[in-house]
């Protein structure tokens, strides 16, 4: 799908189609698509193909006028998934006189950027727009890790008293999304670095100060989220050894049940054999027999209490 979009006062508003300054924003494109953003902008259509590719590093390339940033965002799967987060690459593509963003998905980056989140946004202005798409991006990072601790407290909560591996198998998921996060936001940091140490497009004072909070941004989310792997890697080793001891305490209460049980089982199978036996002829024979029966019981579920058993 392709959407053109220009800015009026910082707003941005759909244009029908394409014009110098105007932002082509193409999600999910069909090679219909890709062929028409090639005959408007001139760009190459290798270029617009390699951020659709799911294992693009993020990276940037220059060539002829056309310069090609790709950069990792994260996502937020459909409960049903694997995991519940991933990244996927959103390609950002420069012009002379026009900007396009490319990827698979419908990116929340750009999402973000358009539904107002981010403010005085000019299409007109494409390097001051590609450096407000990194900052965003790694606020989304940032947002999506404070998610992903919210989720461990809630499964932090349940495992204190789960006999299963549902919610530590929830833990190793989250534990997966947030390698796949770090990953991502490193390989971001490395292309950024790049762009502010080769200076691939003219950058004013307030960009170069955007750039720089973008690259503390950048690094405050591979600090949250490699904390957040620490706590999640440490949890799930303490917490499979709680359910290993959640087990083990229903094992044992089961144990005592039994044996418990098995007492007044054996004292009256005893009396009930076909063979002369005390108390045959009592009237009070079979209370006598529950009541030896009970008292062994009793009896051997004192001693248990006692040896702290239960």
């Amino acid at each position: 799908m392709l959407t053109y979009y220009r800015s009026i006062g910082g707003k941005l508003t759909t244009a029908e189609g394409y014009s110098d300054g105007c932002w082509i924003n193409a999600t999910a494109p069909t090679a219909e698509e890709l062929a028409r953003i090639s005959r408007e902008t001139g760009l190459e259509l290798d270029y617009l193909s390699y951020p659709l590719d799911p294992d693009e590093r993020s990276r940037f390339e220059r060539e002829d006028g056309q310069l090609l940033m790709i950069m990792q965002t994260s996502y937020r799967l459909p409960d049903e998934s694997d995991i519940p987060y991933d990244t996927v690459p959103l390609g950002i593509l420069h012009t002379d006189h026009c900007l396009v963003t490319v990827c698979a998905l419908e990116n929340p980056v750009v999402k973000d950027v358009i539904s107002g989140l981010v403010r005085r946004v000019s299409t007109a202005k494409k390097n001051r727009l590609t450096l407000q798409l990194f900052l965003r991006n790694a606020q989304r990072f940032l947002i999506d890790v404070r998610q992903i601790n919210k989720r461990v407290d809630l499964i932090e909560d349940k495992l204190e008293n789960s006999q299963q591996n549902r919610e530590l198998l929830n833990l190793l998921k989250l534990e997966k999304s947030l390698v796949y996060f770090m990953t991502g936001l490193k390989a971001n940091e490395a292309m950024m670095e790049r762009v502010k140490r080769d200076r691939i497009f003219e950058m004013y004072e307030e960009d170069s100060d955007l750039l720089d909070d973008v690259l503390i941004e950048n690094l405050q989310a591979i600090e949250m989220a490699s904390i957040a792997s620490n706590i999640l890697t440490s949890m799930a080793g303490a917490f499979a050894s709680v359910i290993s001891n959640n087990v083990n305490q229903v094992v044992k209460v089961l144990t005592v049940t039994t044996i418990l049980v098995a007492i007044p089982t054996l004292v009256t199978s005893i009396f009930g054999m076909n063979v002369p036996i005390p108390f045959a002829q009592n009237p009070y024979g079979m209370w006598i027999v529950l009541g030896m029966a009970l008292a062994l019981a009793s009896t051997l579920a004192f001693l248990f209490h006692k040896l702290k058993v239960f």
